[in-house]
């Protein structure tokens, strides 16, 4: 695979994601924004929850990968 088929680990955690999502969400909610300051906030929230997205898949893949095999069925 090449570099721009495999991403870089990103440097923001989950949690500090997580965060900054809960509060693209409030600031969305309160209103009062411009289009253009609604539109920054939406676009960014779109990238955290991607980012979380991307922590939450690789956290299910450990998982499973640590969870032993289920030889009985």
């Amino acid at each position: 695979m090449s570099t721009a088929e495999q991403p870089a680990e990103p440097t923001t955690t989950y949690e500090q994601a997580r965060e900054e999502l809960a509060d693209v969400v409030r600031r969305l909610e309160a209103g009062g924004l411009t289009l253009e300051e609604s539109l920054t906030l939406w676009e960014r929230g779109e990238e955290l929850a991607t980012l979380c997205q991307h922590w939450l898949d690789r956290a299910r893949e450990r998982l499973a990968a640590a969870a032993p095999a289920d030889d009985q069925g």
